[in-house]
């Protein structure tokens, strides 16, 4: 009997993992439509009766996006992104030294993370939800391109309430395109990530500010003296 139900249990995990590996692997060509986390906040939303809420969301391919917004990400989440097979390791380690010195304990998720929880998982910390964006980041890195990865990124993360996509974003803060983007516009988007309920675009704290300046010191060493030339007037 329990050899039985057993062979069940692990026939039906199997089966759950090909059909989610089978999601996973469309998505590197279909657009998704929505995310796990607009969901979640829009039912919040409705729950908590805050009536005056509404998604903002627009989808653009990676080539109506300012290359801007897409090293402003980079250079802000993940300086690593294209050469790891998606989990900075070193970041990990770098995290876990600081906190052992008594530093407050901050996250190394990767782009590649970020977009495995952003679209399938919800928010919070526990084993349960880590170990599921840990089996979906592998996949993710399997199965897709990292261009495909970074333009889903950049499509569904949040820069506001209710604001996901630098297209959305680009319209709700600047009334602009995102491939109209600036650099100090995709740098001061960029910043935001970490937290965008609590941190602002539209009112940077000293703090916003201070490491959008960093951010766009780091984009202009990412890009080096190609990407010097190309920003910076005659």
């Amino acid at each position: 009997m329990w050899y039985r139900v057993g062979r069940a249990l692990g026939l039906a995990l199997l089966g759950a993992l090909l059909a989610l590996a089978a999601v996973v692997l469309a998505l590197r060509w279909i657009d998704p439509p929505t995310s796990a986390f607009m969901l979640t906040a829009r039912l919040e939303a409705l729950f908590s009766g805050q009536h005056d809420y509404r998604t903002e969301y627009q989808w653009v391919s990676l080539e109506q996006i300012s290359p801007q917004a897409a090293i402003a990400v980079i250079a802000a989440e993940d300086q690593q992104f294209p050469f790891h097979a998606g989990f900075d390791f070193k970041s990990i380690r770098e995290a876990v030294r600081a906190h052992e010195r008594g530093g407050k304990l901050r996250g190394a998720s990767t782009i590649t993370q970020q977009v495995a929880k952003n679209l399938f998982l919800w928010s919070g910390r526990s084993f349960v939800r880590k170990g599921l964006e840990a089996m979906l980041t592998i996949m993710i890195e399997t199965m897709w391109p990292k261009e495909r990865i970074l333009e889903v990124y950049l499509n569904i993360v949040q820069f506001g309430r209710g604001v996901y996509g630098v297209e959305a974003a680009a319209r709700h803060f600047f009334h602009e395109s995102a491939a109209r983007l600036t650099r100090q516009q995709s740098a001061l988007l960029a910043v935001v990530l970490p937290n965008p309920l609590r941190l602002k675009v539209d009112a940077p704290s000293s703090y916003v500010l201070a490491q959008r300046d960093w951010t766009l010191k780091q984009m202009a060493d990412l890009g080096g003296p190609a990407y010097l030339r190309e920003i910076e007037p005659p």
